[in-house]
């Protein structure tokens, strides 16, 4: 076993296990912890001991609660976002090697789960939700963009819930998650103990998590599919909120209430984002494009505001720049996917 502050990486049986211990920030991801996961899942790639890897948290009330968003700010006000743009280039090569990783990797989100935390869990084979789970990716409220793989994996679902998922990031819970195809599984929280043992004694992990699932209580979102199909059903920001202002109900009202604290930018990167991936062949296609995005994002305006106003200071009250839907004009959006010169560009592991 090897332990660092931030992750603990060990070996259990036929197990590696990849277990995230920051508890007071909710296991948010560091430089430092993708590193060590990224290192451990290249050992145990060609290791014939490790036939399966689990990803988990130690104590505390979450899988984990996305990347370091402080460092991120840190870096865009200070060193023109230099060093976070090398953080995200690390991190989305551990999200690519998880994606194509040759051997099963189990992630248990129990407890909430967003942002950085969607990017280390959905990749893996097996998705093992909670009674506890709260999963979101949250970035419109901060100025960001669903990364991490977000484009792929939300593009993807069916009903446009991925669009309501990117441009609303509405928090939903383990049947939810489940209903929506994002987790696999749903078992009590006090079953897990007994499903990674069983996994470590190597016993066939779908088998395993199927034995010990239970009835997942009824999703509350499935009650709204059919509006959000149809009011976020085109890739234009303008048009969704015109569908949702034209319907009276208390859903339409409290969705569009949401939408407008939502950087405007952000929105409309999101909308495009989804739209380009579900025309992708590959999730290293997917990364290039997502690399270009918060090459450009990190640094413009809405994601410093963005984090003061709902992180730092708590006041809840960005300023976004443009102000409107209307100010983020197609050129500017352009310019945010366009290309990177060809030696700055993500590339794979």
């Amino acid at each position: 076993m090897s332990q660092t502050e931030e992750l603990i990486v060990r070996r259990d049986g036929v197990a590696g296990f990849l277990t995230l211990n920051r508890p007071k920030a909710i296991h948010a991801l560091t430089a430092a912890m993708d590193h060590a996961m990224t290192d451990a899942l290249v050992a145990w790639k060609d290791d014939d001991a490790v036939k399966a890897v689990i990803v988990d948290h130690s104590e505390g009330r979450g899988f984990c609660a996305g990347g370091d968003i402080a460092f991120l700010r840190n870096s865009a006000l200070t060193d023109n976002g230099v060093s976070g743009l090398a953080f995200f280039y690390e991190e989305y090569q551990l999200n690519h090697l998880m994606t194509v990783y040759p051997k099963p990797i189990v992630a248990f989100i129990d407890g909430i789960t967003m942002g950085g935390g969607v990017g280390i869990s959905q990749p893996a084979k097996y998705r093992v939700a909670t009674e506890n789970t709260r999963y979101a990716m949250p970035e419109t409220g901060i100025g960001l963009f669903p990364d991490v793989g977000g484009g792929w994996w939300l593009s993807r679902l069916p009903g446009r819930l991925g669009q309501y998922l990117a441009l609303t990031g509405a928090r939903i819970d383990g049947s939810e998650a489940l209903w929506a195809g994002l987790a696999t599984h749903y078992l009590p929280v006090d079953k897990l103990a007994e499903a990674k043992a069983r996994i470590v004694g190597g016993h066939e992990i779908g088998g395993v998590l199927s034995a010990l699932a239970v009835t997942a209580p009824e999703p509350k979102l499935a009650a709204h599919a059919t509006e959000i199909a149809r009011h976020f059903a085109s890739d234009r920001y303008e048009h969704i909120l015109a569908s949702l202002e034209a319907d009276d109900s208390e859903w339409a009202a409290k969705t569009l209430a949401t939408l407008k604290t939502k950087s405007p930018q952000t929105c409309k990167v999101a909308l495009r984002q989804l739209a380009d991936s579900a025309k992708l062949g590959s999730f290293a296609e997917n990364m290039v494009m997502e690399y270009r995005i918060a090459a450009r994002v990190l640094t413009r305006p809405d994601f410093a505001e963005g984090v003061r106003a709902v992180i730092v200071d708590k006041t809840n009250d960005p300023k976004w720049d443009p102000a409107t839907p209307e100010g983020v004009t197609d050129e500017l959006i352009d310019s945010i996917f366009a290309p990177l010169p060809a030696d700055k560009e993500w590339k794979p592991l």
